[in-house]
């Protein structure tokens, strides 16, 4: 059986998800690929997993850096579950782009390239947003693309982080990033 928890936040609610012992997911309601990896036979509860990763919240929130994370359990081929340990290690306040995680895999796995655009594509469907970081993820020069929450909540959430938003800018329809 898989539980649903509803969360506040102040940039809209939160669906998180869990198998009853670790979070398995974590999204703004209504955001690109809600739920897609919770099965649809779900109930809510709650659990100590969902307490913990509300405490995570609201020091976040706070603008804190939280100093522990929460129990994770993420659905995923190896190459989803590659990039989604590269997201974890991006730190508090800074940013990479699409590209530096391409080159970051295809070193580990010796490859001569890897594509940046199937880097997006993990990214993208990242299951637990916000604490697996990929709004901390950029495409070239800085351009803010790609957050399945909406680029307002991208940005509010690297604004709430310190990230210099200078050098940050949004696309525009047809520009290529």
């Amino acid at each position: 059986m898989h539980y649903i928890h509803q969360y506040a936040s102040p940039l809209g609610n939160i669906t998180m998800a869990s198998n009853g012992e670790s979070l398995t997911g974590l999204w703004f309601n209504g955001q690109k690929y809600f739920a897609d990896t919770l099965p649809a036979e779900n109930r809510e509860k709650e659990l100590p997993i969902f307490e913990q990763t509300a405490s995570w919240l609201d020091a976040y929130f706070r603008g804190d850096i939280p100093d522990f994370t929460p129990a994770l359990h993420m659905d995923g081929s190896p190459f989803r579950q590659m990039v989604w340990e590269i997201l974890l290690q991006i730190p508090h306040g800074k940013v990479v782009t699409y590209g530096d995680i391409a080159r970051m895999i295809a070193s580990k796995t010796g490859q001569k390239t890897m594509s940046a655009q199937a880097v997006g594509g993990a990214v993208g469907h990242n299951p637990v947003s916000i604490i697996v970081p990929c709004h901390r993820v950029v495409g070239t020069s800085g351009s803010l693309t790609g957050y399945a929450g909406g680029i307002d909540k991208k940005i509010a959430l690297l604004s709430l982080e310190k990230v210099d938003m200078v050098p940050l800018f949004i696309p525009k329809k047809g520009t290529a990033i």
